[in-house]
């Protein structure tokens, strides 16, 4: 790993429990009422991202600890169950205090099971951006701030401005949304991701 590689993945590792916190939050003010409610992601409503999260979340625990992932399969609604939003601030905590052992960065894994997997430091950028992506489509779902940190969107947008391609490639983001350079970090973290900033319900 490069020193700017290193300073990077110092940045997300120690920004991943504040990333955690932030999405929590932002789930807890949300109104479960409001589940179905388009969000900024195609095709997806707010169940659909808390869905997401709270599986992936689960997995990006494992893959910390170099294990298989375990547990129920894309097609389980969480938000059925009880205290759902518990659960995910449960869950997105847990994974962000696993991957804070400097053990958790070494050598290769992976979110499915894959056996030769990726790069450790590559799987830990892919779970921090879904935090703090995720938990901006919640927030403007239902026209909240979603009140980032200053230093955890910036560390997201330096893990992202070098993986964004390779993301669109693999069909995790969408062609991305021209910002203006001098506009909000935030906005243009989202536009790089493929997401309107000024996306409305």
């Amino acid at each position: 790993m490069s020193e700017r590689s290193e300073e990077e993945a110092m940045d997300i590792r120690s920004g991943m429990l504040p990333a955690a916190d932030a999405a929590a939050r932002i789930v807890r003010k949300f109104p479960a009422a409001r589940l179905d409610a388009p969000t900024p992601c195609q095709g997806w409503d707010v169940r659909d991202v808390v869905n997401h999260l709270i599986l992936w979340s689960g997995r990006g625990e494992a893959a910390a600890h170099k294990l298989p992932p375990t547990g129920p399969g894309e097609d389980h609604d969480f938000t059925a169950e009880p205290d759902w939003a518990d659960r995910l601030a449960q869950q997105t905590r847990k994974t962000a205090e696993a991957w804070t052992d400097p053990g958790a960065w070494e050598g290769r894994t992976s979110l499915t099971g894959a056996k030769e997997g990726m790069p450790a430091a590559f799987i830990a950028g892919i779970l921090f951006g879904e935090l703090v992506l995720h938990g901006w489509d919640i927030a403007v779902a239902i026209g909240r701030d979603p009140a980032l940190p200053p230093e955890i969107v910036e560390a997201a947008w330096e893990q992202l401005v070098p993986t964004a391609e390779t993301g669109r490639q693999h069909g995790v983001f969408g062609a991305e949304v021209p910002v203006p350079e001098d506009a909000p970090l935030l906005d243009r973290l989202v536009g790089l991701s493929g997401r309107d900033p000024h996306w409305t319900p």
